[in-house]
């Protein structure tokens, strides 16, 4: 069991959740783009600095950890059963994004990613990083002769579940969250496989 937070680790966190508040606030009323850091700082009463200090750009108030939560989604693929397919693993890996602890409600999370160039960008450096992380796991339940760094075939499957699990969210946020994410990742990678 986990030691309780310390008192500056919670202080730490609600500061965040404050200053996340705040901006996310600001995105709503003026747009992604054209809200900046002053901006935000200002209207959360602390410096620049202090800003920084917190959050390394405003798109990791958006996105969150992406460092984090792709090192979740690598620790559960390499839990699956070793004997398990590439596929029905990664389906099971990315699952775990759907408990992730996401700053703003998913969907606006979403829609905010689907607007905004720089958003976009960084979700596109975040899919390279992932592509590392995911690609040795993938590169065993592929079959491919070990190797010292991971099989462009390997990367390329890791990029094309990314590309999927992109396909599905932009379809879950045309449909304002009507649809099933899962179900249309699933009929993403049923189109690849076709």
């Amino acid at each position: 069991m986990a030691d309780p937070p310390t008192l500056r680790e919670r202080t730490r966190r609600a500061v965040r959740a404050e200053i996340t508040e705040t901006a996310l606030r600001l995105f709503a009323e003026n747009g992604f783009e054209a809200t900046t850091v002053d901006q935000i700082a200002a209207a959360s009463g602390i410096s620049r600095r202090s800003f920084f200090h917190y959050f390394g750009n405003k798109e990791d108030l958006v996105l969150g950890d992406t460092e984090a939560l792709g090192e979740a989604v690598r620790t559960a693929l390499e839990t699956r059963p070793p004997e398990e397919p590439a596929w029905p693993a990664i389906r099971a890996a990315l699952l775990t994004l759907q408990s992730a602890d996401l700053p703003a409600e998913p969907l606006a999370v979403a829609r905010m990613c689907h607007d905004a160039p720089s958003l976009r960008a960084r979700h596109l450096e975040k899919h390279l990083r992932w592509q590392s992380l995911l690609a040795p796991d993938i590169h065993r339940r592929l079959g491919l002769p070990p190797s010292a760094t991971p099989d462009p075939r390997a990367r390329a499957f890791v990029a094309a579940a990314l590309a999927c699990l992109d396909a599905a969210v932009d379809a879950w946020c045309e449909s304002d969250g009507a649809s099933d994410p899962l179900e249309l990742f699933d009929n993403a990678v049923a189109a690849l496989r076709a």
